[in-house]
């Protein structure tokens, strides 16, 4: 069994980053990233802080637009538009989740595909789904690499992914299907889990429930990528009961320590491309 090492493998490709940043800077063009947060979500204050420290390390520039929680969908889209028509943003990113009474795929579809650092706009979703050269979702694209990085092999592999969410879960499948895996999405509407899952070679959940996949669930030998986090009692888990899954898995990502770290490594890799980018295009 071996602990995939987020940490230290999302190190590695921000150094890198460093140095492409450093190329971009010395033919004029400093990348930038917005981050639009709407509302006062504890959570999602610390995930922008962990962004623009990101940002500082690899020297990729960084303007935040906090919005109150009352901001109405016309000034949203207004604030989106200014920021597209702007040459030195080069990724704009907004943080979910938002209030209840803003329509967050309205938002995303207008966010420029050029842009769209996430990986959420329509454009974007349907290359990945066409398997054609866009933004990947940085989760999804994240946990890609580092199967890359640990040479697990995919290709004819059975592949089930727990959750269908548009944010992991689907985008994560379509990733996996297009590195010839065959693939298999669960839901809460999927019946005889635990049987499907024993048949699995790599499974990747990302549901939001403390240690949910247990040990009887999983086949000797797979592969467990966690996306989880929740926050309890004890401290940080993931979706995966670690210390008794780890017992019958090949690999085994951590949390913390696993996924989220890639998550933000690919975040910084997506806005150094589309920085890279729009020099072709200028």
């Amino acid at each position: 069994m071996e602990i995939i090492d987020g940490k230290s493998l999302a190190t590695s490709i921000r150094e890198g980053l460093k140095s492409d940043v450093h190329k971009l800077k010395k033919k004029g063009v400093s990348p930038n990233l917005a981050v639009i947060l709407v509302g006062e979500d504890k959570a999602s204050q610390i995930y922008i802080k962990n962004k623009s420290k990101a940002c500082l390390d690899v020297g990729i520039n960084y303007e935040e637009f906090f919005l109150s929680s009352d901001t109405t969908m016309e000034q949203l889209l207004s604030l989106i538009d200014r920021l597209n028509n702007r040459d030195d943003i080069h990724g704009i990113l907004l943080q979910s989740p938002m209030p209840k009474h803003l329509d967050i795929n309205e938002a995303f579809r207008r966010i420029s595909p050029e842009k769209d650092v996430d990986g959420f706009n329509p454009v974007n979703v349907g290359k990945l789904c066409l398997n054609q050269d866009g933004f990947v979702s940085c989760t999804p694209a994240g946990i890609m690499k580092m199967f890359e990085k640990y040479n697990i092999e995919i290709e004819g592999k059975n592949a089930v992914v727990l959750g269908r969410s548009n944010i992991v879960g689907k985008p994560m499948s379509l990733c996996l299907l297009n590195k010839d895996a065959t693939v298999t999405i669960c839901h809460s509407k999927t019946q005889n889990l635990s049987e499907i899952t024993r048949g699995a070679d790599i499974i990747v959940i990302a549901l939001g429930k403390p240690k949910f996949l247990t040990r009887d669930m999983v086949k000797e030998g797979a592969v467990v990528i966690d996306v989880g986090i929740n926050r309890t009692e004890g401290g940080l888990v993931g979706d995966v009961d670690f210390d008794n899954v780890k017992e019958v898995a090949s690999y085994i990502t951590p949390v913390p320590g696993g996924v989220g770290p890639m998550t933000v490594a690919m975040l910084m890799s997506n806005v150094v491309k589309a920085a890279t980018r729009s020099i072709k295009n200028s």
